[in-house]
């Protein structure tokens, strides 16, 4: 069992190796500066830079005024549709959305009722997995990390296809639908066989319900006994509408169309996708925000006294206390400075369902957090800086409310985002048709050969 491996390299040889690693590898960060690197594809003022145009999302946190950025209200729109008017018509014609968004984000426009429920009917037939799949790729070979098996898997699913290498359009969008349709049941399988092999828990595979939507058909797969209730469901399918697509600049999105724009096959692209989306500076901030609650409630008599709170995130700020990363998880990003309307949307949705599930002072010493925080963060770097919570900060509870593990935070994130993944794929193999290359400037001096006998 791959779980059992062990490298055949020591340690020990590895970390007499770091050093000459570590004395090769030094840039000066006054270089940057020299040469005028956007380091992180950033400018000077922290935007991003410009790097391609899109149609799909729009993520807007400031405005340009005199050549300063301004703060304002944040706004998230899919395909020119604000996000808020998409889940205030769900919930207020009280139906799931998460299929609609996946139609507008690949498609472009909102679907009709017949394209509504003909999209709904191919996304329940594809959620099976090829014959024998599960056996082979998955169960015997289990991971410790999900994410890490449902990129596995998914570039084991290029040996099923007949015409993996094909990127006309049809072609991948047939790849785009069967993915997104499938990424849900890799990851619960992928979990379920962790469960056997890595916490000698019982593992149950159910059968696939076609009438399900994607937020009913999660909570169906990974309960035991299959029961949910209606509220559950479309609070998660709310979550799933929230992180379906982010813009063509964040990590994992960009990273798939880096890929894609080197004329890779889908799964190749997708694959990537999930490997950013893996880092714990991307899409593994839920589980740091969950984690950092805790450990608030642990330590502080009142995690809802605002002073308390303050005091205990200026030890977090100074390594103090925490997980010693000096970070306030949750709060900031990189667009939005007024508000992040997942956030807001987010909030507003989770109160009433935690509050009735017991998670009253989780809910209260998040919301505590989320006020206390932009000042202190203001205090401590001496900066006039906008900070507002972002999507993570109450995304980790209520995954919590519904009982969903703690495992499956980051790959749900994964299952929804691979929609936005897939439109942007499609995008960029339409529009764009040049390879992305940003440029690297070497600053290694010029050195002669030595010849091997005459080294040190």
């Amino acid at each position: 069992m791959s779980a059992n491996y062990i490298s055949p390299i020591s340690m020990e040889a590895i970390s007499s190796l770091c050093g000459e690693l570590d004395k090769n590898n030094s840039i000066n960060k006054s270089d940057y500066e020299r040469y005028h690197v956007k380091r992180g594809l950033r400018n000077e003022d922290g935007t991003g830079v410009m790097a391609g145009l899109t149609r799909i999302c729009s993520v807007e946190g400031y405005y340009i005024l005199d050549g300063e950025r301004v703060a304002k209200d944040g706004k998230l729109s899919y395909r020119g549709y604000d996000i808020n008017q998409i889940i205030s018509s769900c919930i207020n014609e009280n139906r799931f959305g998460f299929e609609e968004v996946i139609w507008l984000l690949l498609f472009g426009d909102l679907p009709n009722a017949d394209q509504l429920a003909s999209l709904q009917e191919v996304l329940s037939v594809c959620r099976t997995l090829p014959d024998d799949f599960i056996e082979d790729q998955i169960l015997k070979h289990p991971s410790k990390d999900i994410m890490n098996k449902m990129a596995r898997s998914i570039m084991c699913l290029y040996s099923y296809d007949e015409d993996p290498d094909d990127i006309s359009v049809a072609n991948v969008l047939r790849q785009s639908l069967q993915l997104i349709a499938q990424l849900p049941t890799i990851m619960n399988t992928a979990y379920q066989v962790k469960r056997r092999a890595f916490y000698n828990k019982s593992m149950y595979l159910h059968p696939i319900n076609k009438n399900q939507t994607t937020a009913q058909y999660i909570l169906n797969q990974i309960r035991s006994d299959k029961k949910f209730t209606d509220e559950e469901a479309k609070l998660l399918d709310i979550m799933l509408m929230l992180h379906a697509e982010h813009g063509g600049g964040n990590n994992s999105t960009f990273s798939t169309r880096v890929l894609t724009s080197s004329g890779t096959d889908t799964y190749s692209a997708i694959a990537a996708g999930i490997g950013s989306l893996k880092g714990p500076r991307h899409g593994g901030a839920n589980i740091s925000v969950s984690r950092m609650m805790n450990d608030i409630i642990a330590n502080v008599s009142d995690p809802t006294d605002e002073g308390q709170i303050k005091d205990y995130l200026y030890k977090i700020l100074k390594k103090e206390a925490g997980d010693g990363m000096g970070l306030i998880y949750g709060m900031g990003h990189a667009v939005y400075t007024v508000s992040d309307p997942r956030a807001v949307i987010l909030k507003r949705s989770a109160r009433e369902l935690a509050y009735k599930a017991g998670y009253e002072k989780e809910f209260r010493t998040l919301e505590t957090v989320e006020k206390v925080t932009p000042d202190l963060l203001r205090e401590f770097k001496g900066t006039n800086d906008e900070i507002c919570a972002n999507v993570d900060l109450y995304s980790g509870l209520v995954y919590k409310v519904l009982r969903i593990p703690e495992d499956l935070y980051t790959p749900l994130f994964a299952s929804a985002r691979i929609a936005g993944w897939c439109a942007h794929r499609l995008e960029e193999l339409t529009t764009n048709g040049k390879i992305i290359r940003p440029a690297y400037k070497s600053v290694s001096r010029k050195r002669e050969y030595v010849t091997l006998d005459k080294r040190q």
